[in-house]
C-alpha cells in the first residue's frame, strides 16, 4: 500500500487550509486531530474526494507516512507543541522531520531543536503568514532548522507558497530558530503597519469629519500608489464598505480595544535585550495596551477636558489628506527600517546568517505585510548586503527627505488637535535621532557618573573616566 507524502496535526482552519493546499499541489497528505469529530467533519466536507487520509491516533498517522516522515504541527504555541512532540517521538525513526508551523517563541524553538537533535530527529520551526486565505491559496513561509531537513520539504513548500514575479514566497531562513525569529519580527512590523494606518484613519475621521464612504475612497486611492499599495491598505479600504444590519458602517460599532497574541510584545522585549531601537513597533504594542483601558479612558474623557476641539483648522483639506498619506509612508519606512535593523543584529547575535534581501522578497506575496515597496527594500539590500539601516539607502533617503515637511506638518497638527499619533511620532523621533551626530546622552552619562560612578568616555581622549562631581 502506498503511503502519504506529508502529515499534518491540527485541523483548525489554518491546518485545514494548509492540508488542502498541500493536496491540491500534488502531495498526498495524512491528517490527525485530537478530536475525532473534527477529522470526520473535515473528511465529509472540505476534504471529500481528495487524496487526504484521515488518521485517528498519532501512531496511525506515523504509520501512514513515507520516510523520512514529514509532519507539520498546526497547534497552539507553548505547551501544546511540546505535548504533541512528546506523543510523536515513540513512533518516529531517526531522520524523521517535525515542523512547527505555529507562532512559537524562538527560544522554545532553539530548545526543541537541541533536544530533538540529540534523539536523531530533525526539527524545523517555520513561520507561516497570510491568515486563512494565505494558508489555502499560498502563504509566505519562513522555515528555519537543519538545512538538510529543509531539502526534504523544499519541493512541497515551494509549491504551496505564494508565487510572485521572482519566485515562491519561501526560502531557507537559517539554522535553529531563525524561521520563528523572522516570523516574530514580521509580526512586529505588522503591528507597526496596522497602528500607523489606524492613526491615519483617526486623523481623517476626527480631524476632517470623514465618513466611511470618503475614507473608503481615500484608502482605495492610496492603495493604487506604488508607495502604499499593500494588503493592509487594501483591506482597510474594504472595511469601510461593510454596513451593519441598520445600514450604519460596521467599523463604527466595533469596540476600540485591540487584542494581541504576544509576537509583537516578544519583538519589543528582544529588541531591548539585544540593543536595537524599534520605537514605532514599541509604540504600536503600547497603543494596543492603552486601548484595553476602555472604561478608564471613558471616565478620563469626562475629566481631562482640553482646549482643543479635535478638528483640523490648518488650511486646505485635500492638502492635509495628502500630507497624511506622505506621513504614513515615511512612518512606514521607519517601521520597516527598525524591523530589518533588528533582524540584522539578531543574525549576528544568534548566528542566523540571514539574507535580508531575500527575507524582504518572500514577504512580497502571501503574508499580511505584503506590499509593493518591499521591492525597494530587496533592491536596497541587493545594492548593499551590509546596509546598516534602510534610512541611509540612497533611494529611501531621497524619498523620506522629499516628504519630510508633510510628515512634520501632520504630527504638529495632531498635537494641536489632541489626536494621539504615537507611532507617527515615534517614527519621526527615530528619524530625527538617527540623523543626529550628537544626542543629549552626554548629559545622561554625566548624571550616571555623578550618582553612581558609572564612568564615561570623552570625545577628545581615549579611555574611561570618572569625576568627583561634588568637589
Amino acid at each position: 500500500m502506498s503511503k502519504q507524502s506529508f502529515g499534518l496535526i491540527g485541523l483548525a482552519v489554518m491546518g485545514e487550509n494548509l492540508a488542502l493546499n498541500v493536496e491540491r499541489n500534488g502531495f498526498p497528505i495524512a491528517v490527525y486531530n485530537r478530536s475525532r469529530e473534527k477529522t470526520d467533519n473535515f473528511m465529509a466536507n472540505r476534504a471529500a474526494g481528495k487524496n487526504v487520509k484521515p488518521t485517528y491516533s498519532v501512531a496511525e498517522l506515523c504509520e501512514s507516512l513515507e520516510t523520512p516522515r514529514k509532519i507539520l504541527l498546526m497547534v497552539k504555541a507553548g505547551k501544546p507543541v511540546d505535548a504533541v512532540i512528546n506523543e510523536l517521538k515513540p513512533h518516529l525513526d531517526p531522520g524523521d522531520i517535525i515542523i512547527d508551523g505555529g507562532n512559537s517563541l524562538y527560544e522554545d524553538t532553539d530548545r526543541r531543536s537541541e533536544e530533538l537533535e540529540k534523539e536523531n530527529l530533525r526539527f524545523i520551526g517555520m513561520g507561516v503568514s497570510g491568515g486563512e486565505e494565505g494558508a489555502l491559496n499560498g502563504p509566505s513561509m519562513m522555515p528555519g532548522g537543519q538545512k538538510e531537513a529543509y531539502a526534504f520539504i523544499e519541493p512541497i513548500v515551494t509549491k504551496i507558497a505564494a508565487q510572485v514575479d521572482d519566485g515562491p514566497c519561501v526560502t531557507y531562513i537559517g539554522p535553529r530558530s531563525a524561521g520563528h525569529y523572522v516570523k516574530m519580527v514580521h509580526n512586529g512590523i505588522e503591528y507597526g503597519d496596522m497602528q500607523l494606518i489606524a492613526e491615519a484613519y483617526d486623523l481623517m475621521r476626527n480631524g476632517l469629519d470623514m465618513g466611511a464612504a470618503e475614507l473608503h475612497e481615500t484608502f482605495k486611492a492610496w492603495n493604487q500608489t506604488p508607495e502604499l499599495e499593500s494588503f493592509l491598505v487594501e483591506i482597510t479600504a474594504d472595511i469601510f464598505t461593510k454596513m451593519d444590519d441598520d445600514g450604519a458602517p460596521l467599523v463604527n460599532k466595533i469596540m476600540d480595544a485591540a487584542g494581541q497574541k504576544g509576537t509583537g510584545r516578544w519583538t519589543v522585549v528582544n529588541s531591548l535585550e539585544i540593543g536595537v531601537a524599534i520605537p514605532t513597533i514599541a509604540a504600536a504594542v503600547t497603543a494596543r495596551v492603552m486601548s484595553s483601558y476602555k472604561e478608564e479612558r471613558v471616565a478620563a474623557s469626562k475629566i481631562l477636558k482640553t482646549s482643543s476641539n479635535g478638528k483640523y483648522t490648518g488650511g486646505d483639506r485635500q492638502e492635509f489628506i495628502n500630507a497624511v498619506r506622505d506621513a504614513l509612508y515615511c512612518s512606514k519606512i521607519c517601521s520597516y527600517a527598525q524591523g530589518m535593523a533588528l533582524l540584522g543584529k539578531a543574525s549576528q547575535e544568534f548566528g542566523y546568517e540571514l539574507d535580508l534581501g531575500e527575507t524582504a522578497r518572500i514577504w512580497k506575496g502571501g503574508c499580511i505585510i505584503r506590499a509593493s515597496f518591499l521591492n525597494k527594500i530587496k533592491k536596497a539590500f541587493d545594492r548593499n548586503p551590509n546596509l546598516t539601516n534602510l534610512l541611509v539607502d540612497e533611494d529611501f533617503t531621497q524619498t523620506i527627505l522629499s516628504k519630510e515637511q508633510a510628515w512634520r506638518k501632520v504630527i504638529m497638527a495632531a498635537a494641536e488637535m489632541g489626536v494621539p499619533v504615537p507611532a507617527f511620532s515615534a517614527s519621526l523621533d527615530y528619524f530625527d535621532s538617527y540623523r543626529q551626530a550628537n544626542l543629549p546622552q552626554n548629559l545622561t552619562q554625566a548624571q550616571r557618573d555623578y550618582f553612581g560612578a558609572h564612568t564615561y568616555q570623552r570625545v577628545d581622549q581615549e579611555g574611561t573616566f570618572h569625576t568627583e562631581w561634588m568637589k
